[in-house]
């Protein structure tokens, strides 16, 4: 590896797009030659940074980052390709993250200090490999069909969490309500583990105003009088499911407009379930309805 590229006389001028930010650097016409990032002050690592910690900077920019090779290996295997992949510099030579590198253009795969690499992910030692992705755009709301709805969920595990659950179960439409923590934040996207790239997210919407247009019927999970048993529930047409808050639960307004409210049976004391524990009871319950009999 050559750090020295740009004292090169052989060297020529190459860019590389950030959403509407061009970064110009020096990169020699070597084909095997990668641009190495040494400092934390470099703006392409600032502008990474950006990205790690600020919502507001992902949808301004239109991109996020995965960390770690399970995320770029399933973002690759969904068809994707990233904008650019920055590798410790100490794990190059690794079985795993050589053949993710042959699967990228080189000119897209950059080396970086580790210190400042493990420094930038929420990995630590661990993130030996940050990709950078453009978000996917806008998707027409699902008016149809089945659908996992999420009123104000906070914690990104949570989300994570009820992403695979919906992933694994079936249902590829998510519906999130724009007080809910980002679904593409890295947090999210490390609790999901690829759900990501099965589903189809929509973030930000108004959910009153969807429901007007969604046919199939909306079931809220809640502890209210009129809540019917989950077990009891005929679950083999289409339906959307809708969970709320982690301590607040599905505000009023959602329960009033939903079609019917749902619970869990639960022994004992127990009086509720975590909110992805409880969306991944009623997801394969779901599920398990629509299996043919022989499964």
């Amino acid at each position: 590896m050559n750090r020295n590229a740009d004292k090169q006389p052989n060297s020529r001028l190459s860019a590389c797009r950030f959403g509407g930010l061009f970064l110009s650097t020096s990169r020699p016409t070597s084909a095997h030659t990668m641009e190495h990032i040494a400092s934390a002050q470099n703006s392409r690592i600032k502008h990474l940074a950006k990205l790690a910690a600020s919502a507001a900077k992902r949808r301004t920019f239109g991109q996020t980052l995965l960390e770690g090779t399970h995320l770029l290996e399933a973002f690759l295997n969904a068809g994707s390709r990233p904008e650019c992949v920055y590798v410790a510099e100490n794990r190059l030579e690794d079985a795993e993250i050589s053949a993710l590198l042959q699967r990228m253009p080189s000119e897209k795969t950059v080396s970086v200090a580790a210190p400042i690499l493990g420094r930038l992910t929420g990995l630590g030692e661990g993130g030996n490999i940050v990709a950078l992705i453009k978000l996917p755009s806008a998707a027409k709301l699902p008016e149809d069909g089945d659908c996992v709805v999420l009123e104000r969920v906070q914690d990104p595990g949570n989300i994570g969490t009820i992403l695979r659950s919906a992933a694994a179960s079936g249902v590829r439409d998510i519906v999130l309500s724009a007080d809910c923590a980002d679904v593409w934040s890295p947090k999210v996207l490390r609790a999901a583990m690829g759900a990501h790239f099965l589903l189809t997210l929509h973030p930000d919407t108004d959910l009153a105003v969807w429901r007007q247009g969604y046919r199939p019927p909306l079931l809220a999970t809640a502890l209210d009088e009129r809540a019917c048993g989950l077990y009891g529930l005929d679950l083999r047409d289409p339906c959307g499911w809708l969970f709320g808050n982690e301590g607040a639960g599905v505000s009023a307004e959602m329960r009033r407009v939903a079609d019917r409210t749902v619970k869990i049976p639960m022994a004992g004391d127990t009086e509720s379930l975590n909110v992805a524990m409880a969306a991944t009871v009623c997801l394969f319950e779901q599920m398990r309805q629509r299996l043919p009999a022989a499964e």
